[in-house]
């Protein structure tokens, strides 16, 4: 995929300016994405990349999408930088004005004044995480109409969920100017993907596995693994991660990977990743703080390690014994990567100091604990648990001798 990718992304007879990535939550949309967008960085032809998060602050809102894009392409591709640079000086208001218009005067008439000698690729990931479903269509309509204008340096990718809302645009505005891409199931990949980290898990630990022969596991539980996954990457990653927990014996993480594996029968692949979240959280012992820890996370507050265990009650770094033994849903970064290819580009981030923030590594994760009927006693957006959030809110707020008044401003 990634192959077909960098030869639609350089053919300049090409006349699909656009090409849309479509699939389920974790077929592993992202990783194409940002892998993709290392091969266009190491060739200087990544123009921007904007990762949507639902419920971010910024990653969410739609509206931050093309100044973005306008502040990357200045920074990133010198022939931009001093025409982009004039527009903005010229009008500041158009980082408000409306989406089309963002558009056309930040990205497309720069790029079309400008000389470039290359074709430059937008990556826009995650589409239906942007909040707003009208904002959805609005972006890929105003990009729909900046394509059918004419020959352009640029070309966009995006990756969503196959929503209805979003195909339509796609079948309307965007006709006959995009592909359409299903990323399929393949069971073949996540074979290659689990074989090879199992192999690098066995070599890694060295201390625990010494004693281990190899290949492990044995082919009928990778090929059990396999099964579950449905084909998709999510699953296969969250074991893979929690398997490789360094706290951990591998061969003791893995046997209670399997143990929940037994259970799920029903072929649709939510009930083998929900099997293995459920298993994953059975591991914590203290559930009780566990449970309040994810009502804040699903409550998107966006608040650093130390106002939450401020927030509970709770004594410095018992967050992190808490949550320990979740790496594989988990991580913390101080400051909070806010983009996900920066955060890949700086490595494997786990600093659990007091001001940093807890990330989860997929949206499935959220949708979880979400969903009563998914979650079960993991559900965290029930009336119990944000009643229990309200009232620490409350008397965190009241309680004059741990918060100012300064602070009360950032509760």
């Amino acid at each position: 995929m990634l192959e077909d990718l960098c030869k639609w992304s350089s053919d300049t007879d090409s006349d699909r300016a656009v090409y849309w990535l479509h699939g389920p939550a974790g077929a592993g949309k992202s990783a194409i994405a940002q892998s993709f967008c290392a091969k266009l960085e190491a060739q200087n032809r990544l123009a921007a990349s904007f990762f949507f998060k639902r419920g971010h602050p910024s990653r969410g809102n739609g509206n931050r999408l093309f100044p973005t894009v306008a502040s990357q392409l200045a920074l990133c591709q010198p022939e931009l930088t001093t025409t982009i640079s004039r527009i903005v000086e010229g009008d500041p208001s158009l980082i408000h004005r409306a989406l089309s218009v963002q558009l056309q005067k930040l990205i497309i008439a720069p790029c079309r004044q400008t000389f470039v000698g290359r074709i430059l690729i937008i990556v826009i990931d995650g589409l239906d995480e942007c909040d707003g479903k009208e904002i959805q269509c609005e972006i890929l309509r105003s990009i729909g109409t900046a394509v059918h204008q004419g020959p352009l340096p640029l070309r966009f990718f995006v990756t969503s969920r196959p929503e209805s809302r979003i195909r339509e645009v796609f079948t309307g505005a965007l006709q006959g100017v995009h592909f359409g891409i299903n990323i399929e199931q393949s069971f073949i990949d996540v074979e290659k993907y689990l074989l090879d980290e199992f192999a690098r898990i066995h070599r890694e630990h060295h201390e625990t596995m010494a004693a281990i022969p190899f290949p492990w596991p044995v082919p009928q539980v990778v090929k059990s693994l396999v099964q579950k996954s449905s084909g998709y990457f999510i699953y296969a990653s969250t074991v893979i991660k929690f398997v490789d927990d360094k706290d951990f014996r591998p061969t003791e993480r893995l046997k209670v990977i399997i143990m929940g594996t037994r259970e799920a029968n029903d072929k649709s692949p939510f009930v083998a990743l929900d099997l293995l979240y459920t298993q994953i959280l059975s591991q914590i012992p203290a559930r009780q703080q566990l449970l309040r820890i994810l009502t804040i996370l699903t409550a998107k507050l966006d608040l650093s390690i130390g106002r939450i265990e401020q927030l509970l009650g709770l004594e410095p770094g018992d967050v992190r014994l808490i949550l320990r033994g979740m790496q594989s849903l988990v991580g913390a970064a101080d400051p909070f990567p806010d983009d996900i290819v920066l955060r890949n580009r700086l490595g494997n981030l786990d600093d659990w100091s007091s001001g940093s923030r807890i990330y989860v590594h997929h949206a499935s994760f959220y949708d979880f604990l979400q969903d009563p009927r998914r979650a079960g006693i993991f559900h965290t957006d029930c009336d119990s648990c944000k009643t229990d959030l309200s009232r620490c809110i409350l008397q965190t707020l009241s309680d004059e001798s741990t918060t100012t008044k300064a602070d009360h401003l950032v509760w």
